[in-house]
């Protein structure tokens, strides 16, 4: 991931910004659209620099427009654009017709699109369909994302890869698979969450020259998480700290069976600096916990009464990993949703929360999209379909703040625009990976830290902290308990 801005927008949200950029600061549009053109171009010859036979797909509106502008600027600089018209050329307007215009006068010829006309090809470029479609994509549309994914050849997507929603992340039935996107004015808040980053591909942003001003007064819609500024606000500690500072982390969890979990997440709270770090868990597995990592605490607690006791030296709570959703869990998680204690919540005890609804403040709730569908009464799919909507009703529903997890991790709080957490990589995908994430944030609220803040840096933690091992050591085959030893490097910057 390129450094982009931080602030994300809605599809309308930068139909205003270009709005604001013709009409108040009198920018023309076909001068935008060109800027467009020649950004696209620029991040083309970069990315491809042996590249020479293009295929250029453009539809009929502003998209195209930008995809109309590339291939007479490859045309001009030597290459050998193939320009491949989608949609009746009838329909082309304002600035989009004039660019189709100046093809003729360049000499390129326009030819129907059409999937054998991809082929021998270096790059592919999409222009077909932007930020303005709302439905699912079919007919010819359908046909030419098909035919482009199909083609085998490098993609380079204008703005927004064709099919892909903007303002969800989700794909309208269809989208390209881009390896490059490059993205203009603002950066839209679905290229960064749900499909959006699989879709994308390498993205890049260019803001096309408009002055500053034309963003001033829109509040974004969601928010680029600033892991380094972040991170920064873990200062060194003064040299006469003590353990007590740094707050005792109690975490509830592993049922039969399921000790890892626990283990997982308790390691991962010291690793980022609690200063004391206490497991619940069931008698059969006390003793393994405190075997694997000598500095964690373990108690065997079996009843209410036993955590209650333990409670009296906590500060903050994490309950979930492992703890299962039979007799023993539903007995700790009804000690623990009465606790006035900031909690942490995972796993089993969302799937528990959703059982039977309670709306605290002062909770981090972590559900991936399966467990949050069960919070909501929907669906998994229903979830991933629009990812900031889910959030936001997650936080109406249960309050605190929620860290919605995926790709684009998202995180909602008392700040109106959402966090998106932009680093990470697909080797997360694997078992422990949320008990890590669970462990990091209660270990930083421990020591201080505001819930909504926690949750941002821990996300960005458990993110970094898997890069950096992927980084080692590929993704495929990552281990949750492979993040555990970078932490200690990323907490103290």
């Amino acid at each position: 991931m390129l450094d982009l801005p931080h602030n994300l927008y809605t599809a309308d949200q930068v139909r205003e910004l270009d709005r604001r950029a013709i009409d108040e600061c009198s920018i023309p549009g076909a001068t935008l659209m060109e800027r467009a053109g020649a950004a696209a171009f620029a991040v083309l010859r970069q990315r491809w620099p042996r590249a020479r036979q293009l295929a250029v797909a453009c539809g009929v509106g502003n998209n195209g427009g930008d995809g109309f502008v590339l291939a007479r600027l490859a045309h001009a600089a030597g290459f050998l654009p193939r320009l491949l018209q989608v949609g009746d050329p009838q329909r082309l307007r304002g600035e989009a017709l004039a660019a189709a215009q100046r093809l003729a006068v360049a000499g390129i010829r326009v030819e129907p699109f059409a999937a054998e006309r991809l082929a021998d090809v270096d790059v592919i470029v999409d222009a077909v369909l932007g930020t303005g479609l709302s439905g699912a994509v079919r007919d010819l549309w359908r046909e030419a994302i098909d035919a482009i994914n199909q083609a085998g050849a490098p993609v380079l997507a204008l703005d927004i890869p064709s099919g892909l929603c903007a303002d969800s992340g989700a794909e309208l039935g269809a989208a390209v698979h881009a390896a490059a996107t490059v993205t203009f004015i603002g950066v839209k808040r679905g290229l960064l969450s749900g499909r959006g980053p699989a879709c994308c591909g390498t993205l890049h942003f260019n803001d096309l020259g408009v002055p500053a001003r034309v963003y001033e007064g829109l509040e974004p819609a969601a928010r680029r998480l600033d892991c380094a500024g972040l991170r920064g606000g873990l200062t060194r500690r003064p040299r006469d700290a003590h353990k007590g500072q740094f707050g005792h982390v109690v975490v509830i969890g592993g049922d039969h069976g399921m000790a890892g979990a626990v283990t997982l997440a308790a390691h991962a709270a010291a690793r980022v600096g609690a200063g004391l770090v206490s497991v619940a868990t069931r008698r059969l597995h006390a003793t393994a916990v405190s075997g694997a990592v000598p500095e964690i605490m373990s108690h065997a607690v079996e009843s209410s009464a036993e955590l209650l006791a333990l409670m009296t030296r906590a500060s903050v709570v994490a309950i979930g990993p492992g703890l299962g959703q039979g007799e023993w869990g539903h007995r700790m998680w009804a000690a623990a949703r009465e606790l006035e204690l900031p909690l942490v919540v995972d796993a089993d005890a969302l799937n528990l929360l959703a059982v039977d609804a309670q709306r605290r403040d002062d909770w981090v709730l972590t559900p991936h999209p399966g467990e949050a569908a069960r919070l909501l009464s929907s669906t998994a799919a229903a979830v991933q379909r629009d990812r900031f909507a889910a959030l936001d009703k997650l936080r109406d529903q249960y309050g605190g703040t929620v860290v919605l997890k995926g790709a684009g991790t998202l995180v909602g709080g008392p700040t109106p625009a959402p966090g998106v957490c932009t680093a990470g990589n697909p080797g997360m995908a694997s078992g422990g990976m949320g008990d890590v994430l669970t462990g990091i944030i209660a270990g930083l609220l421990a020591q201080g830290t505001a819930a909504e803040t926690g949750a941002e840096l821990g996300a960005c933690l458990h993110a970094l902290a898997a890069d950096r091992a992927a980084a080692r050591g590929g993704e495929r085959g990552l281990l949750a308990s492979d993040l555990i030893g970078e932490l200690r490097g990323l907490v103290n910057p």
